[in-house]
């Protein structure tokens, strides 16, 4: 595995994302480009302490690697982007 501080390069805080921590409970980052699905999943769990539900990927327009990590429903996504800085 690699190290989960260079997985995760940074939150994105955008009104869509903002609408996917309140509606689905998920939080967007951006990641590095050679990182998978289970790295991410490893990364985020360690680093903020909470239970992952499920992984999506993309690579944007720009070129950037975009994770949507949907949390378990015990955790709650407002208080972790409170944490992160996002809200």
């Amino acid at each position: 595995m690699k190290d989960p501080l260079k997985i995760i390069v940074a939150p994105v805080s955008t009104e869509k994302a903002s609408n996917l921590i309140e509606k689905e409970n998920t939080i967007t980052l951006i990641i590095s480009r050679n990182a998978t699905r289970s790295e991410v999943k490893h990364a985020v769990e360690k680093l903020y302490q909470v239970k992952v539900a499920k992984v999506r990927i993309l690579i944007t327009a720009k070129g950037e690697k975009k994770a949507y990590i949907k949390l378990s429903p015990e955790f709650d996504a407002s208080e972790l982007a409170s944490r992160l800085g996002i809200v």
